[in-house]
């Protein structure tokens, strides 16, 4: 039997799958600041504590006075794990177990943000973040690798805004944003064959596949998007904002190799859509001890309908994998107390619905609905220097998934397919320093 052949009708079948990792809404990071962590992110549309309140709501810079500048980062811990049965009809029969365990690695995602007061209406601010990233390796050992092992997305954000302020009631304002990407997606052979006689007896030839990529991409490119916000000073207790930040369209330019693209590096790209996303966010001062926030999120992820490569060498245009994705909501609620002069405790829980539905969901994107508990701190240190902290613990609902490949080979007639589960949890922990000058 003709081996190159097999792998190369697998990867034919197969989809980089990981590459939408990045996309989905689990791993939308919403971490720009510990000081929102601490409420889970409740209500941050309409929140003012520090410089970092632009990187929501730009119109939220007319509420700073001076000149402030916030520094801060997150750590991220996820467990994520997915296990499974990977089977196979026709004269290879298979019906095997496989797992891999904590697929999505850790990472520290780093903040840094200034405003500057030009006068009683205008605000200037610069901001420096990222709203989507990720990183995942299934390894290959898991058996099912094939619908792809690997992936990794990185965005820094560069973010200028303005805020104006019409009167004492309203307040609008707008950025630009300078999104610089990078990442790599693949999928490779399993180190060895599913456990079958017939497989068995093919394993010597098969060593040299073993572990090998099928497809590989990576690439990099910079892109420009926008946002907006504007603000409503209802009473001197209540507030409104609203915010919307476009959609980014990126196309990740660089190399692919592996077993499809005949071992050798081929000059590619990958197009990516960075969703457009909006937040309605309110704030309520009930006393002067307490305060109450909260926020409803949408992002548009049902305009992300196919991954689709560009390959010159390999005929131009491939759709690689269609995804048929849902637009994703997130809902938070939290409290701060004012517990003395210089002490503020915050709480908060949000929930997270998944952008995709048990259908369309695969091993490579670990994406379901979550549960976020957060407790958060902030000490005002000085007159001018405040210390924030806080701490989130995400619990994700178990979700199942099912691979499905075409035929596999013309010979033996067999599919290759996965049905699994996703499970995990996510730990959160930040710190954040501001200063007003």
């Amino acid at each position: 039997m003709n081996k190159n052949k097999i792998t190369l009708s697998l990867t034919a079948a197969l989809a980089l799958g990981m590459s939408t990792n990045a996309l989905a809404a689990g791993f939308q990071l919403a971490e720009y600041s510990a000081t929102g962590l601490g409420r889970a992110f409740a209500g941050e549309a309409a929140m003012a504590d520090n410089a970092s309140a632009q990187f929501r709501n730009p119109a939220m810079l007319t509420y700073l006075e001076g000149t402030q500048v916030s520094a801060g980062a997150i750590y991220v811990d996820p467990n994520i794990d997915v296990k499974g049965t990977l089977q196979s009809k026709g004269m290879i029969e298979v019906n095997e177990q496989t797992e891999a365990r904590n697929i999505a690695h850790s990472a520290v995602i780093p903040n840094f943000y200034i405003s500057r007061q030009l006068n009683d209406k205008a605000t200037l601010g610069l901001a420096f973040g990222t709203n989507f990233g990720m990183r995942t390796d299934l390894g290959t050992d898991f058996t099912a690798s094939i619908f792809g092992n690997q992936a990794e997305v990185h965005t820094v954000e560069i973010n200028p805004n303005l805020g104006y302020k019409i009167n004492d009631q309203f307040s609008v304002g707008a950025g630009v944003r300078y999104v610089m990407a990078k990442g790599h997606f693949g999928a490779a052979l399993p180190n060895q064959l599913p456990n079958n006689k017939i497989l068995n007896t093919l394993s010597p030839y098969y060593k040299p596949f073993a572990g090998k990529n099928l497809k590989y991409m990576e690439g990099e490119d910079n892109a420009w998007g926008w946002q907006a916000g504007a603000a409503w000073q209802i009473n001197p207790t209540n507030r409104v904002g609203i915010s919307y930040h476009s959609a980014v369209k990126l196309d990740l330019t660089g190399h692919a190799n592996g077993i499809a693209f005949g071992n050798t590096s081929r000059p590619g790209s990958l197009p990516l859509e960075l969703p457009a996303s909006a937040e309605i966010a309110s704030y309520h001062q009930l006393n002067d001890l307490w305060s109450v926030h909260a926020s409803v999120n949408w992002t548009d992820w049902s305009s992300f309908k196919k991954l689709e490569a560009n390959i010159p060498s390999m005929g131009g245009n491939v759709e690689i994998k269609p995804q048929n994705w849902k637009d994703n909501y997130r809902f938070a609620i939290g409290t701060t107390y004012q517990a003395t002069e210089k002490l503020a405790l915050r709480s908060g829980i949000a929930y997270d619905t998944a952008a995709v539905d048990d259908a369309h969901r695969t091993q490579t994107i670990p994406e379901t609905d979550r549960t976020w508990l957060s407790l958060g701190a902030g000490y005002q240190w000085s007159k001018n220097l405040t210390l924030d902290a806080g701490i989130t613990y995400v619990m994700a609902k178990k979700a199942h998934m099912v691979e499905r490949s075409d035929e596999i080979d013309a010979l033996t007639k067999h599919k290759v397919n996965f049905s699994g589960t996703t499970t995990g949890d996510i730990w959160l922990a930040g710190v954040q320093a501001s200063y007003r000058f």
